[in-house]
């Protein structure tokens, strides 16, 4: 197996990031049969071992039939072959492209080793269609900047050599080679956007400016550079806005000094490092408007899919989207076993301790139930009783979170909140074997 010296994807060899290994992501298609046949080609120009990885999305009936074709071109050139299998089908509201597409990523993620880099054979004219996809979608630089060059994945990286190719030139290469190829037959399928504009209007584009490829792709790679501008200015806007060790959080004064354009920057730049997916640009307006700069004692909250943005005081709290806790529901609990409260967003647990925590008997008919309003307590070393609701205030406890923080009752009385506090009367003396509770919440939006 050989390559002709005139072979221009030769030049991509000597741009690869340097790795220990290189992983092909291998389709099957003419694309990565040909990035993978050209690293196989010239393993001896290289300092790293070559490797194929196929992910089988598992809704085409054919593609049982496709990881065959995979591991058979493998073999035949030498390379070590491996498939991950994924549940490719979408969730509701999301498209088949873009579930596929989740689904792919993060298997490659999880999988990748950190001294790999793993490879795939997007060009410039993927490029090219990415940037205008975005640009009908309304993106802004990040987005327009379609697909970096080298990225982080997992524990390792992402490369795309080929993004200064031409699919003409890839399928050059493969008819020159008489390279054997999969093709996917929903490439063709015009109901998907991505092949709209591939079949129908890059044509007729390519027809009236020759030159729109190249055009399309330095344009990809300015609004990579204000990408990158962008970044770094949410990250200083970061340092002073998220308050430390709570990364959930926006200090509200601190976002309002900044300009609309900042504010903007600042919140995406927030949401995404929370996880969240991105909100539309009238929703993030809605947030400045309506949430930013509410009064101080308001709590509005704005929601998109899967998300939240709240606002508690002085701060921003970004979130999963909340359950709505059922109040009435009254749950036994046996104090040795950690309990799981999925309403609630966490673990109830208890550790066993000397001259701390809670006075009970271990065998105690204890029972957990939620705010209903009207519940008094008097907390450890306080005087008197005090209604919840103005101890709820006094710690700080955002108002969302009330109906879901667990009230501990032992014989129909309150004995503790959990989390905050437990009543003088079952407080353990010195000495004494007690059990420190312990409230772990998984949601974001905590105080």
């Amino acid at each position: 197996m050989t390559t002709s010296k005139n072979d221009s994807l030769l030049t991509i060899l000597e741009r690869l990031p340097a790795a220990q290994q290189y992983c092909v992501a291998y389709s099957g298609g003419v694309d990565s049969h040909v990035l993978l046949h050209l690293l196989a080609a010239n393993t001896g120009k290289l300092c790293a071992t070559v490797s194929a990885v196929h992910v089988d999305h598992q809704i085409q009936h054919r593609s049982c039939d496709w990881t065959l074709h995979c591991r058979a071109i493998c073999e035949e050139l030498g390379v070590r072959f491996e498939c991950l299998q994924v549940d490719g089908k979408p969730r509701p509201g999301e498209s088949p492209e873009a579930a596929a597409r989740r689904a792919r990523y993060q298997a490659l993620a999880d999988w990748l080793s950190p001294d790999a880099v793993l490879l795939t054979a997007q060009h410039r004219d993927d490029q090219a269609e990415t940037l205008l996809l975005q640009l009908f979608r309304g993106a802004g630089p990040r987005g327009l900047a379609a697909m970096p060059a080298l990225a982080p994945l997992g524990r390792g990286k992402m490369a795309r050599p080929f993004l200064t190719q031409t699919r003409r030139t890839i399928l050059d290469y493969a008819h020159r080679h008489r390279l054997c190829w999969v093709e996917d037959p929903s490439n063709a399928d015009l109901r998907y956007d991505r092949n709209l504009l591939r079949h129908k209007f890059m044509p007729l584009l390519q027809q009236h400016w020759r030159g729109i490829g190249p055009v399309l792709a330095r344009a990809a790679g300015l609004q990579a550079d204000q990408a990158q501008l962008a970044q770094a200015l949410a990250d200083i806007d970061r340092q002073a806005c998220v308050p430390t060790g709570r990364k959930n959080q926006l200090n509200c004064e601190a976002v309002r000094i900044l300009s609309p354009a900042r504010q903007r920057n600042l919140l995406r730049d927030w949401l995404e490092a929370n996880g969240l997916p991105l909100p539309s640009y009238r929703v993030l307006e809605q947030m400045r408007d309506a949430v930013l700069n509410a009064r101080r004692d308001t709590s509005p909250c704005v929601s998109w899919a899967g998300a939240e943005v709240r606002k508690y005081r002085a701060y921003l709290y970004a979130m999963p989207a909340l359950l709505v806790p059922d109040t009435a529901v009254r749950l036994s609990w046996d104090i040795r076993q950690p309990l799981d409260l999925p309403q609630a967003g966490g673990i109830l647990s208890a550790v066993a301790a000397t001259g701390d925590g809670l006075r009970v008997d271990r065998n105690a008919p204890l029972e957990i139930r939620f705010r209903q309003g009207g519940e008094v307590l008097q907390p450890t070393g306080r005087r008197g009783h005090h209604a919840l609701k103005k101890l709820f205030q006094e710690w700080g406890v955002p108002v969302w979170e009330r109906p879901r923080t667990p009230l501990v009752y032992c014989d129909g009385v309150l004995v503790a909140v959990a989390g905050r506090c437990v009543c003088e009367s079952f407080q353990v003396g010195p000495g004494e074997l007690g059990y420190r509770l312990q409230w772990h919440q998984l949601a974001a939006g905590l105080a």
